[in-house]
């Protein structure tokens, strides 16, 4: 991921309630992405300073706004700024056109103007479907991104890559929308469920595997309490991780020199399957990333690019975390080679009709093989179909 990633695999003595600020430079723009503890009741005053003058439209899920709504609106209240608040359903099924065009309808009854900002309170579904909405309402009105979920705050909150599902594949229809800032208040994870958490860290793990293998090395040792948030670990694993997906957004914002496609190492596979389970909770996005990670490591392993006991260490580090390694553990029926096929070549990865996966020479060292070849990926997927 860079030269200075393996320090960050060391934790740190955080005091409570202190913050953690990394600044994503982009060329023409530049956001902060804070990180801490209990941010919710302080958001209207943050964002006061860092946008005066704007109002505030949040967009949130039934879930979330059941949860820690009412702390954000009284914050923004206090500031005179707080317009109102747009729920959802929560659910991938939530990202879709009739959704979003409610979504756009009811945000102009608010009277949200091109000054005016709207805040994405919850998970990777209302993050990039608001984000969304921003970026096309009114041509364009800014985004805050307060992500409460693990997987949201260490990924998709951060970067600006928004959109929503069709029925041909995942996230095909979005725009590009960088936040104004991203408050990420790592107390709010402590209410999501266990599954929730798990799922979320599977894309912690990813950073590990595609660009720092000292940090993969210490979520071995360090999982349990990652997950207990014991010591101060938790978040130091948020904070590592969004660290490297701002490194990597500001090397490559927009997928142009190949290195932002790194993180979507397991994506192409797990998008697939993500497909194939009708975006239900048959299999939760990092449950299909976890897969999808497993079988590039197993695919790089049997065409002779990566150690063997390195797939082997990935496998074994999943199934600690319960998190799930085989197609065989979707519930339900079992997609066939040709239905995989089908969904990744819908994969936003494919140029001129060739496939591109994310493989790995070991962990730590992911790579971009731009041309997969078909014969060997159909092999590959009906053993794997098979259970192998």
């Amino acid at each position: 991921m860079g030269d200075d990633t393996a320090t960050l695999s060391q934790p740190k003595s955080d005091k409570p309630n202190s913050e953690t600020t990394i600044a994503v430079d982009l060329p023409e723009r530049r956001y902060d992405i804070v990180i801490g503890e209990d941010l919710l009741a302080t958001a209207g005053e943050r964002l006061a300073a860092a946008l005066p003058r704007a109002r505030y439209a949040v967009v949130s899920d039934s879930n979330v706004a059941a949860l820690h709504l009412a702390p954000l609106k009284a914050s923004l209240e206090r500031q005179g700024s707080f317009l109102g608040s747009a729920v959802v359903a929560p659910g991938e099924a939530t990202k879709c056109f009739p959704v979003l065009a409610k979504l756009c309808e009811t945000l102009l009854d608010l009277g949200v103007e091109r000054g005016d900002c709207v805040i994405a309170f919850g998970g990777g579904v209302v993050g990039d479907l608001g984000g969304f909405a921003a970026s096309i309402l009114r041509r364009g009105v800014r985004v805050v991104q307060m992500p409460t979920t693990l997987l949201a705050q260490v990924d998709s909150a951060i970067g600006g890559k928004t959109g929503i599902d069709t029925k041909q594949g995942k996230n095909l229809i979005g725009t590009f929308h960088q936040p104004s800032l991203v408050l990420a208040d790592v107390a709010v994870l402590s209410t999501l469920s266990e599954r929730e958490f798990r799922a979320g860290y599977a894309e912690v793990a990813k950073y590990g595997l595609l660009g720092d293998e000292p940090f993969f090395a210490w979520l071995e040792q360090n999982w349990g309490d990652v997950f207990s948030g014991h010591d101060g670990k938790r978040r130091h694993a948020v904070e590592t991780s969004a660290r490297a997906k701002a490194e990597v957004v500001v090397a490559d914002e927009r997928e142009e020199s190949g290195r932002r496609a790194l993180l979507n190492l397991g994506h192409t596979f797990g998008h697939a399957l993500e497909a194939f389970a009708g975006y239900s909770d048959r299999l939760l996005h990092g449950e299909a990333i976890a897969i999808g990670m497993r079988l590039a490591f197993t695919y790089s392993v049997e065409h002779g690019l990566c150690p063997p006991e390195d797939a082997v260490r990935v496998e074994k580090h999943f199934a600690a975390v319960g998190l799930p390694t085989e197609i065989a553990a979707i519930p339900g029926d079992k997609p066939t080679t040709g239905e995989l096929l089908r969904l990744m070549a819908q994969d936003k990865k494919v140029k001129g009709g060739k496939l591109a996966l994310v493989l790995a020479r070991g962990i730590g060292q992911a790579f971009v093989e731009d041309d997969v070849a078909m014969d060997r990926l159909t092999e590959f997927l009906k053993k794997e179909c098979a259970g192998r």
